[in-house]
């Protein structure tokens, strides 16, 4: 097959090698895994894998809206019983991307989504999180950086509280803050201080924006905020003048294909802006957001790319190398994140 054209096999997306900047824990769970802790747990869930799925994954038929796509997590929040269980999920998470291909993986987490049903510590969960994502990481040789999660309808003070903790974990793989949750009744303002604090403490800073919100979110989140990544960003499309701040900022978008159709932020696949934001010169990257919860992986999301948008293979190395270089990696680690993941694209991308 030639350098410029499209690939078709499940193998060839099976074996690119990819970056994953944005992943939920909370939302990579496996199904046959929940059915053996709601058994074990005696918890007042269905313990048959069909049964459960319609819980904790998107249903054909249901309705694709951020509700639907949300009450998902409801369900899940209540597996979080132990320090074994929440150790596992995260072994198990970096395992799955392991074998999808990812090279290099952040994996955020909400340390109160985490704690909450059992009543553990934000310091425990944290503890257990960044433990088992190191030995993980270790294992399956997925260097593994995780990304504390708070959400904006929640407190300030949740937020003190769980930056103070991840800063105190700095060496222990937490190297970034995500300001996540309800932005279109929530402004992110109240929580522009601590953010500011963190970031001059050395944590980097994504934003979810331009979700469920318009473009205006976008422009907050660069402008005062100063983030380094915007979680998903599609309705910057939305204003030319944000596009235009975005393109000359170069700040990186996490896009995430399916996970934009699910939640109804797009009508259908075909309808993303991803190309018009490629187009307009933004920095766009590719990812899961929830792959449980979607049914998806990393490779089917760039799958994706290519039938539903025409990419050639010239560009997918163009797209994985642009989550490299906005990962939040030290500049030393990304150039040589770059160099494998080039040296790898020889043999998969175009190996004659």
């Amino acid at each position: 097959m030639g350098w410029y054209e499209r690939p078709s096999t499940r193998d060839f997306y099976d074996q690119l090698p990819k970056v994953e900047l944005h992943r939920h824990l909370e939302g990579a769970l496996r199904v046959d895994t929940l059915v053996e802790i709601a058994r074990k747990q005696n918890l007042a869930l269905p313990s048959t894998g069909r049964e459960l799925q319609a819980l904790v994954q998107v249903q054909t038929a249901e309705a694709l809206n951020s509700t639907v796509f949300l009450s998902k997590f409801q369900t899940l929040r209540q597996f979080f019983c132990s320090p074994e269980i929440i150790t596992r999920v995260t072994r198990e998470a970096i395992a799955d991307a392991r074998a999808d291909g990812v090279r290099y993986l952040e994996l955020r987490f909400t340390p109160l989504a985490l704690s909450r049903i059992r009543g553990f510590s934000l310091a425990e969960v944290m503890d257990w999180v960044c433990d088992s994502a190191a030995q993980a990481g270790r294992e399956y040789d997925l260097p593994t950086n995780l990304i504390v999660s708070v959400n904006r309808h929640e407190s300030v003070e949740i937020a003190e509280q769980v930056i103070d903790l991840a800063l105190q974990r700095r060496e222990r793989g937490i190297v970034g803050l995500d300001l996540a949750g309800n932005e279109a009744d929530f402004d992110a303002l109240p929580f522009l201080e601590v953010f500011t604090e963190a970031r001059a403490s050395g944590l980097h800073i994504t934003v979810h924006a331009g979700e469920w919100n318009g473009p205006e979110n976008v422009r907050q989140a660069i402008e005062i905020f100063h983030a380094d990544r915007i979680g998903h960003g599609v309705r910057v499309v939305e204003d030319p003048d944000v596009v235009a701040c975005a393109r000359e900022s170069q700040t990186a978008f996490e896009v995430c294909l399916t996970s934009n159709y699910q939640t109804g932020v797009v009508r259908s696949l075909q309808e993303h802006p991803f190309l018009q934001m490629l187009a307009e010169g933004l920095n766009v990257t590719v990812n899961t957001d929830d792959p449980s919860i979607s049914q998806i992986a990393l490779s089917d999301e760039y799958r994706a790319v290519v039938e539903k948008f025409g990419l050639d293979r010239w560009k997918l190395q163009e797209l994985i190398l642009s989550g490299a270089r906005a990962s939040f990696l030290a500049s030393t680690e990304k150039q040589r994140l770059v160099h494998r993941l080039e040296a790898e694209f020889e043999t998969v991308i175009h190996p004659e």
